[in-house]
């Protein structure tokens, strides 16, 4: 369990934070903080969910499953959110694939307390039903993206989603990872991190991805960026 003397971004959780005090306060003897391995999977799909994640230096991905082939990002859950969201809409069992693609900490809690939590408290459920909206938002917006942008636009706006989840310009990153959260071949990969290396947004070696232009690497996105991270903030700011 986890001790918090104010309500404020102590947590490192930003939908958490958005509560009321009262009804942070009523949530803290169910959370409890963890920390998530690079890689770690949380669940995989058609697990039952038995907790949900509140990340707040870490950040889960959401991957598809199609038949044999390899799997597709379409999401991420970094500080501004949660993972095991169908649990608020009366499902049990996982969706999706959820990996651990940023290490870091989280608070967890049972899923069947924050249920009991929701249902007892409005205010609790109507913002769970606010982030659900985003979420559902983000994995729409990144389906179209998947299918209609250029592959380093696509790759620019993962960084700077990353770089807003995981609060730092520098985080480490495989190629085969890159790829599936891309939908593309490793070739494709190195096209677009070269693209962008040459025009000095970001370098990349050794596994080691550091973004040295933000404001290049958000021309160099597409909007689906700005959309999404606007529908987030538009309830949590």
């Amino acid at each position: 369990m986890i001790s918090t003397k104010k309500h404020d971004n102590t947590t490192g959780n930003r939908l958490l934070a958005a509560l009321p005090r009262k009804v942070f306060r009523q949530l803290l003897p169910d959370l409890e903080q963890i920390t998530l391995t690079l890689s770690e999977v949380l669940y995989n799909r058609g697990d039952v969910i038995r907790y949900v994640y509140f990340p707040s230096d870490s950040m889960v991905s959401l991957l598809s499953l199609v038949g044999d082939r390899s799997p597709l990002e379409v999401g991420v859950v970094g500080n501004e959110g949660m993972t095991g969201v169908p649990v608020i809409l009366g499902v049990k069992k996982s969706l999706y694939k959820m990996i651990v693609q940023g290490a870091g900490t989280a608070l967890r809690m049972k899923a069947a307390a924050l249920r009991k939590h929701a249902k007892n408290n409005g205010r609790l459920h109507a913002l769970l039903q606010l982030y659900t909206h985003a979420l559902l938002m983000q994995v729409s917006q990144s389906a179209a993206c998947n299918r209609f942008h250029v592959v380093e636009a696509r790759l620019a706006r993962w960084l700077l989603a990353t770089r807003d989840r995981l609060d730092s310009n520098e985080f480490r990153q495989t190629q085969e990872f890159l790829s599936h959260m891309l939908g593309v071949r490793r070739e494709m990969v190195n096209k677009a991190a070269g693209i962008l290396q040459k025009r000095q947004l970001i370098s990349y070696t050794r596994g080691i991805i550091k973004i040295l232009d933000v404001k290049g690497l958000e021309t160099a996105s597409c909007d689906c960026y700005q959309s999404i991270k606007e529908e987030y903030d538009n309830f949590l700011d």
